[in-house]
């Protein structure tokens, strides 16, 4: 009986958690018998839900957190990378803003200077359309050729719009000097004293910068140092002619 007693205690102890059955004593003196079967019934059938106990869920576990580490890992060195990437795009957008903003004035003043020999008077200015934000702002011009009121360059005729573009072309070598240049008859739309005007300022730059100029113009050809023109004597049969302007002018001298 105590070996019954025993194995009653360790199935109450495991079963249910119960230490001290003087408790079960006490309340089967007190409680109703088919309240407590009711009970043990909802209790059995809580532990059938449970179901059975996964014995891989641990290994399962440290599977998917290392899975879980690796990836939270590579999150943030990504968001470590962007927050590098973010930042040097906002240095570079200082420092951008702070050199358009130099060259920009610089190449305003020159413009304003060379718009007056090129037209031979007249003022002209470039400005920003929204100084507060200089990644976006834009850039229109003004002008006022000689004996004209002060416009914007759409209402300037087709001969004044490509002088002004000229002019606005030569502030920016002047500014900033480049080796080659390429013009494609850019002076083909001005009358002869205006084609002598910017044949005579792109002289001017040759020192500094290299220029190829498409042109059918004798006041562009009269300062170049040489020619190349290209003939068709015979139909389908192009012919390439040569000349040093300046040996020619040294012969004749």
């Amino acid at each position: 009986l105590e070996g019954q007693l025993d194995n009653v205690h360790a199935q109450l102890l495991t079963q249910y958690g119960i230490v001290d059955i003087t408790d079960i004593v006490t309340d089967h003196e007190t409680a109703e018998l088919s309240h407590l079967e009711s009970q043990l019934a909802l209790v059995k059938r809580s532990l059938d839900e449970l179901g059975t106990v996964n014995i891989g869920a641990i290994a399962e576990y440290e599977e998917v957190k290392i899975r879980f580490d690796f990836l939270t890992k590579q999150r943030d060195d990504l968001k470590t990378a962007s927050d590098t990437l973010l930042q040097t795009i906002d240095e570079m957008d200082e420092e951008v803003q702070i050199r358009f903003k130099q060259t920009f004035d610089a190449v305003a003043a020159r413009f304003s200077t060379i718009y007056a020999k090129m037209f031979g008077g007249g003022r002209a200015e470039i400005f920003l359309t929204d100084p507060k934000h200089l990644l976006t702002t834009g850039i229109d011009i003004t002008a006022q050729p000689p004996g004209k009121k002060f416009q914007q360059m759409s209402l300037l005729s087709g001969g004044e719009k490509a002088l002004t573009a000229i002019t606005l072309l030569f502030a920016i070598l002047d500014v900033r000097p480049v080796p080659f240049v390429v013009l494609d008859e850019a002076e083909a739309a001005l009358d002869e004293a205006n084609v002598d005007r910017f044949a005579k300022y792109l002289y001017h730059f040759s020192g500094d910068t290299q220029f190829i100029v498409i042109t059918h113009r004798k006041g562009t050809m009269m300062n170049a140092n040489l020619l190349y023109g290209v003939t068709m004597q015979e139909a389908g049969v192009s012919k390439m002619i040569a000349i040093d302007l300046d040996k020619v002018t040294e012969s004749v001298g």
